[in-house]
């Protein structure tokens, strides 16, 4: 297995579900992390969707010492290596482009690109990743695709974002070829604006446990 997809492996090992938050206010971010790693998920992706996300990468790196914190949403280069310096443990991007695998194969911040397609799969397989993201995955075919990649690509480990919830999570992390799944259902928008770490705490708790 290439040394990049052990790295990324590695970080997300065992945690079932990666929380996939678009932080609004930069405030909220440490909190946030803070209550999602108490209630088992401390591996989280900030999506690149809003003013202030490289700055809350920046916070949860520097004060979360329990939190891996990754970057979502990357599409170029100059982001690639932006969330690399503000301290993106891993980087997530939700397509496969040429300009992203030569980023990724001359940093060590290992990449987990979104795949849909064989041609896709593929041409990061030759890239030498065999951990990829299936997004968007219930507009996508969802777990009927996945169970028709098994075979074919038996090699490659997914990680399936979008259109994951509490209720299909289990679905999905009972397929062989699923590592985890990303969701932003451990954390909604009205209980993070409310500062409710409790409650997003227990339903990271609850997340943790689903059966992998």
């Amino acid at each position: 297995m290439p040394s990049k997809t052990e790295k990324l492996l590695s970080l997300l090992n065992g945690q079932p579900v990666i929380p996939v938050l678009k932080i609004s206010d930069v405030a909220d971010a440490v909190p946030l992390a803070r209550a999602l790693a108490r209630g088992g998920l401390p591996a989280i992706e900030i999506t690149l969707r809003t003013a202030d996300a490289l700055e809350a990468i920046r916070r949860v790196a520097g004060e979360v010492e329990e939190a891996i914190v990754g970057a979502g949403t990357i599409l170029d280069i100059r982001q690639f290596e932006e969330a690399a310096s503000a301290g993106s443990r891993f980087i997530v991007s939700p397509g496969v482009t040429r300009e992203l695998l030569a980023a990724a194969a001359d940093s060590d911040v290992p990449l987990l690109p979104g795949a849909i397609t064989p041609g896709e799969i593929m041409a990061a397989r030759e890239a030498g990743l065999r951990f990829l993201k299936f997004f968007p995955a219930e507009q996508s075919g969802g777990i009927a695709s996945l169970k028709a990649f098994a075979s074919p690509l038996a090699d490659v480990k997914f990680c399936p974002t979008g259109g994951i919830t509490g209720k299909n999570a289990a679905d999905y992390l009972s397929l062989p070829n699923v590592v985890c799944v990303g969701g932003s259902w451990v954390a909604p928008d009205d209980l993070v604006k409310a500062g409710k770490w409790d409650e997003i705490e227990a339903l990271a708790r609850a997340a943790s446990k689903l059966a992998k």
